[in-house]
């Protein structure tokens, strides 16, 4: 009999990563999503069936177990609020209520490695996890959870922290927090636990830590990365004067990590995270080779990275509080208020063409126009705590709808003829950034790029009218550049050449 699975928190980093793994594995996958179009463009769509529901909707949560064996619970928020701890936990308890009416034969969770410190000394981020953790397996229902320290993989967010601290800094002065041991753990490790653990008896209903096979601390992991990538050795003094609220500021700073994130990590290196014990093995054997080291770890990670075949990342969750309304279709939704920018340019280049140079836009990639104001743009945003230009892109060439693109994300994705991005910028407002590609019925093609603002307030529109002179050297160029790239991959339509990195 085939085991139905179902996984929350599909769209992040370690759910996308499942979904994958369990139909390889010949699992029956359901996925509860609140927004099921960011699922259309995964590689496994059309393997899986998708629930539309919110995990804190106890009746969307009862019928997404209906008929379901293992549930995998991989909810968590990486940013931090005053409310993070109350919503995690109110999550928690509704999912485990669900569960306990369902016929779930087991939930596996998800968790961070606690330190061996009372909670009330935990960072908030620590200690939601180890309460939700509690939480489910209470519920009835036998539950595994695992306990991960930092994971070492193309794309997630402890990963890319390192990545760019080590490659960007030469030397350093840190918070002396780079020589707290941890114990680091490769993807590939975490999701094979992940992926067994639907198959462990029925009486186990516990957490294990899991960890790779060596200890270490964040200096040693920075210098054991700059020569697996063959950079020189770095230079890391540590003080006691950053803060962890400065040493937040100074990852935001360095990494596409924002501040809001870089935090809660942050809090987390404040105490030790090493495996009390390594029972899991009584369960779930090590692999005959050994668990990944972490230079195995960083080397495949590069590998990915470099061959643009990253499968998901950090950033595929929706940032909290980004806007999440569709594209306001008049201004009447706007209250009246509603600007645009629209820009249309003919091209002989096909559709295909075109379609082609929009969807490779942003990232190393560049923005078609005046990098010198993207660039500008990206640092205002990053200084009053947003996320700023450093995201990038997932793959240079192709998108799916949910993801990030630099400040920017996915909402709609039509090939060959549409892509709407949305602005998660801070700004008094919301924004959205629209291509749509149409035939001209002689063998050319129509490019129609429209920018809308929707203002928030006075300084909504203080802010529109600052910006409107820039415009003049942002739109045009880019419509413009977006029809000479088409045109040149329509000359030369070599992979070498359509792949190249365009010069804005």
């Amino acid at each position: 009999m085939t085991l139905r699975c179902l996984v929350t928190g599909a769209t992040g980093y370690v759910g996308g990563r499942l979904v994958r793994e369990l139909v390889a594995r010949g699992r029956s996958v359901r996925v509860l999503a609140r927004s099921p179009e960011k699922m259309r463009d995964s590689p496994w769509a059309d393997q899986i069936e998708v629930v539309a529901g919110d995990a804190t909707n106890s009746d969307d949560l009862t019928r997404a177990m209906e008929n379901i064996d293992v549930a995998y619970y991989l909810m968590h928020s990486l940013q931090e609020g005053s409310n993070l701890e109350e919503a995690e936990i109110h999550m928690a308890r509704t999912f485990a209520a669900a569960a306990g009416e369902s016929s779930l034969r087991r939930i596996v969770y998800l968790g961070g490695l606690a330190p061996d410190v009372p909670e009330r000394d935990m960072s908030p981020h620590m200690r939601s996890r180890v309460r939700v953790g509690k939480i489910l397996r209470e519920s009835g229902v036998p539950t595994v959870e695992f306990r991960a320290a930092v994971i070492i993989g193309s794309g997630s967010a402890s990963f890319e922290m390192l990545r760019y601290l080590t490659e960007r800094l030469p030397a350093m002065i840190t918070p002396r927090w780079v020589r707290t041991k941890t114990q680091p753990i490769a993807v590939r490790d975490v999701l094979r636990y992940l992926v067994m653990a639907a198959d462990l008896p029925p009486h186990v209903n516990r957490e294990f830590d899991i960890g790779g096979p060596e200890i270490l601390t964040y200096e040693q992991m920075m210098h054991r990365y700059a020569a697996v990538a063959g950079l020189r050795k770095r230079i890391i003094l540590p003080i006691n004067m950053l803060s962890p609220q400065l040493s937040s500021h100074w990852v935001g700073l360095v990494t596409p990590v924002p501040r809001s994130i870089a935090r809660p990590l942050v809090r987390s290196l404040k105490h030790p995270a090493i495996c009390r014990n390594h029972d899991i093995a009584e369960f779930i054997p090590d692999p005959p080779d050994g668990l990944v080291n972490f230079d195995r770890a960083v080397e495949l990670a590069l590998t990915r990275i470099r061959e643009a075949n990253v499968a998901t990342r950090w950033t595929g969750a929706s940032t909290p509080g980004a806007p999440s309304e569709p594209l306001p279709g008049d201004p009447q939704w706007a209250g009246g208020s509603l600007h645009t920018d629209v820009r249309e340019v003919h091209t002989q280049a096909s559709p295909e063409d075109l379609w082609a140079a929009v969807e490779c836009i942003g990232g190393h990639n560049g923005w078609y126009s005046s990098s010198i104001l993207w660039e500008a743009r990206g640092l205002i945003d990053r200084a009053v705590g947003g996320v700023g230009l450093r995201r990038g892109r997932r793959d240079p060439e192709k998108l799916m709808v949910g993801e990030a693109v630099d400040f920017w994300r996915v909402e709609e994705r039509l090939p060959p003829r549409l892509l709407r991005l949305r602005a998660e910028m801070k700004m008094p407002g919301r924004a959205w950034l629209e291509f749509s590609v149409h035939p001209d019925g002689a063998g050319g093609s129509v490019l129609i790029q429209r920018a809308v603002y929707w203002p928030r307030g006075i300084a909504g529109h203080a802010y529109w009218w600052s910006v409107a002179p820039f415009h003049a050297f942002v739109f045009p160029p880019m419509a413009r550049h977006i029809v000479e790239r088409a045109e040149s991959m329509s000359h030369s339509p070599s992979p070498e050449h359509a792949s190249d990195t365009i010069e804005a």
